[in-house]
């Protein structure tokens, strides 16, 4: 999902760019290319975290873009420290809502249990995925791309074949190499989950 939102060439971002100035810029402007620059940083992390609730691909994205819409009205006046943390809180918080929906007899002290379960500021978590969206950028472009399908979109690989027109030989070749690069720069990062 990474990429969704694009980078409007308008806009003079650096990668350096802290979450913090990209948010103050918004705050400012108003101009929601900022928030769309801030979002596409944490997209996989949202769709991760809206697929593993929903367990839905439709529902997952949906959910994504509903929660992108909504940063755009509550970051102009939120006050918050750490955006990644707060953004994690809002996606899982709508997820639930979006269950309690389908299902009004989940109760309040399931929502509270499962919100313990996953603790907010876990650091452990935080810095792995972190370290996972690091080295997905590292890997060549037809790598990630597959990695992504088949791990993230649970496609089989004649989907992911088909979705990217690449031989099935070359696929299971990208994802094999795309996953041992993985494995060799989150271990260069200390993540051995």
């Amino acid at each position: 999902m990474k990429g969704s939102f694009p980078i409007f060439p308008t806009l003079k971002i650096h990668r350096d760019d802290t979450d913090s100035e990209l948010l103050a810029r918004y705050r400012h402007t108003h101009d929601r290319r900022w928030m769309g620059e801030l979002f596409s940083r944490y997209t996989s992390l949202v769709y991760g975290l809206c697929l593993k609730y929903l367990k839905d691909r439709d529902a997952a994205q949906d959910a994504v873009m509903t929660i992108f819409e909504k940063l755009i009205e509550k970051l102009k006046t939120e006050e918050l420290e750490y955006f990644k943390s707060w953004l994690y809180m809002v996606s899982k918080n709508h997820c639930l809502g979006e269950l309690r929906k389908k299902n009004p007899e989940i109760r309040s002290d399931f929502m509270e249990m499962t919100l313990d379960a996953h603790p907010m500021d876990e650091p452990d978590i935080e810095e792995d995925l972190t370290a996972l969206e690091e080295c997905m950028e590292t890997l060549k472009t037809e790598q990630a791309q597959c990695v992504k399908l088949f791990y993230l979109e649970k496609m089989s690989y004649d989907q992911v074949s088909q979705q990217t027109r690449h031989d099935l030989k070359s696929v299971k070749s990208f994802i094999q190499n795309g996953k041992r690069n993985l494995k060799i720069c989150l271990e260069s990062k200390h993540v051995r989950r």
